[in-house]
């Protein structure tokens, strides 16, 4: 398939940062009745559980998903367990303002590393698309006010979302070159997306096993949670990977990459909707820079 950026390609690329921007919010509301590794488990099992009836096929024993573990096995530890684990941890240490702008980084990524692993170059409108998308988050997060910044400080957290946002880059491009192998699984998106969940169950499993053992964790059951758990589950997890991988296979990782910066100014409308706050012009500002580093990144 010729990658480029089509008014399909681009709606699957925006629904999945408008459902994670979702599940960030929604994240923060369960906070104090479960602990984030914790979350991040049942969140994966729900979306399991979901998509057994559609693809459970592909965990019989003559699947071709067991001759590519190890590839299932890192595409899930960079994805649906190592990136959000990742994320968790900055968070103990980090602000969210640090975690999102160094989270903005991810397009640079995606550029690096398309460059020297996988042998695509980097154009100049490429890289200027960068910095404007880059600057489109900024100035979400500093609410149009620059001095903002100046108490900005950099932490051990910040390393861990640089870590997590090489990591998501990686796994976008793998998703755009699949091996031979795992064609057949790859042409079933429930079947591709559920063979990731049951690695990704592995590594969740041992990140919340660490958690309860290391921490003060917690869980508190109710129909909150569960109606979160269920949303996350659908949405953020099912619906989102879903996209993004189509989203990824059409237009390509490079360009891709640029709509992930969509998430945080997403997250800023829903919460000014929660909040009932009215959105500021600056949100229109970052919108159009974002857009247009999207926009100069793809054109041909």
């Amino acid at each position: 398939m010729t990658q480029r950026l089509t008014p399909t390609a681009a709606v699957l690329l925006i629904i999945p940062p408008m459902l994670w921007a979702g599940n960030a919010v929604v994240g923060r509301v369960v906070s104090p009745l479960i602990s984030p590794m914790t979350l991040n488990l049942l969140r994966w099992t729900f979306a399991f559980l979901l998509l057994l009836p559609l693809a459970g096929s592909v965990l019989r024993r003559e699947s071709p998903l067991w001759s590519q573990w190890r590839r299932f096995a890192f595409l899930a530890l960079l994805s649906t367990s190592g990136y959000n684990a990742l994320l968790y941890l900055a968070l103990n240490t980090s602000t969210p303002i640090n975690v999102t702008l160094v989270g903005a980084s991810t397009p640079v990524w995606m550029l690096l590393i398309g460059r020297f692993f996988f042998g695509t170059p980097v154009s100049a409108r490429q890289l200027v698309g960068a910095v404007l998308s880059i600057g489109g988050v900024v100035l979400v997060l500093c609410r149009g006010q620059w001095t903002l910044l100046l108490g900005l400080h950099l932490v051990v957290g910040d390393l861990y979302v640089l870590l997590a946002s090489m990591g998501w880059a990686y796994y976008s491009w793998m998703l755009a070159h699949p091996t031979p192998e795992s064609a057949s699984l790859r042409a079933d998106w429930a079947a591709f997306l559920l063979g990731q969940i049951v690695f990704g169950l592995g590594w969740s499993l041992l990140f919340a096993g660490a958690e309860w053992t290391f921490t003060d964790a917690r869980l508190q059951w109710g129909w909150p949670l569960v109606a979160a758990l269920l949303f996350i589950a659908v949405g953020p997890a099912v619906i989102a990977y879903r996209a993004w991988g189509a989203g990824v296979s059409r237009a390509g990782p490079a360009v891709a990459g640029f709509f992930i910066n969509l998430t945080p100014l997403f997250t800023a409308l829903l919460s000014s909707a929660f909040l009932g706050e009215v959105p500021q012009l600056f949100h229109a500002m970052a919108f159009v820079l974002i857009v247009s580093g999207i926009v100069l990144s793809s054109h041909r």
